[in-house]
């Protein structure tokens, strides 16, 4: 049963994202906040596995309290739901360590499966998102002379085609096409490396090979 927490300013959007929720049976929805502090400490008393998160939020934004969340309970996986389109949020959601990006506009069916996703472990991380944080790093000066960490070279051959898969934001199903391997075997490969650079997830292995310096932005399109 994945425990979920809804984060969001407006009341009737709180009630649709219940009802929506509520039909999936192996979800229960475990609180309600209408700001970030609000969620922070919602999610501190109920510990869910999951939080729909909004953006703009009063008191406190979805992006700060998505940091405190995550920096107390690294365990809980955020999910976050915004009108605003794929832009600079997307980046500092995700840097935030949220899990998931995903527009109020999707259907409730994609909602679910997107819950049904981050509470599993993965990301949802879209070929459209992977862009948003591409172009992000594009626009900000470096500040530094960016230097390939040395657990990149603990990965092998194999693990490092997946790892270039992954940052170009193909998916599972995806990988096992380019490389013509099962899904079991793209699982174990994403498990190691996530294991080996010490990152939760497929949205963290986006940014530390950017940040890293391992690819540069416009190399992975």
């Amino acid at each position: 049963m994945t425990r979920l927490l809804i984060a969001d300013d407006q009341a009737l959007v709180r009630v649709g994202l219940r009802k929506i929720m509520e039909t999936e049976p192996q979800t229960m929805v475990v609180g309600e906040a209408s700001n970030g502090n609000e969620a922070v400490s919602a999610a501190r008393a109920l510990r869910p596995d999951v939080i729909l998160m909004d953006i703009r939020m009063p008191v406190l934004d979805g992006i700060e309290a998505t940091r405190r969340i995550i920096r107390e309970l690294p365990g809980t996986r955020i999910l976050i739901l915004t009108t605003f389109g794929l832009d600079s949020y997307v980046y500092d959601a995700l840097r935030a360590g949220a899990s998931g990006f995903m527009l109020k506009d999707a259907p409730p069916e994609e909602i679910v499966a997107a819950v049904r996703i981050v509470a599993s472990g993965d990301a949802l991380l879209a070929p459209a998102v992977t862009r948003a944080v591409i172009d992000e790093f594009a626009r900000r000066p470096a500040s530094r002379q960016p230097v390939v960490p040395p657990a990149i070279g603990d990965l092998t051959a194999r693990e490092r085609e997946v790892l270039d898969l992954l940052v170009r934001g193909l998916s599972n199903p995806e990988i096992c096409a380019e490389l013509v391997i099962s899904d079991a075997t793209v699982k174990t490969h994403v498990a190691r490396i996530l294991q080996k650079l010490g990152l939760r997830d497929r949205v963290q292995v986006v940014i530390y090979a950017y940040e890293s310096g391992l690819v540069a932005p416009g190399s992975a399109s």
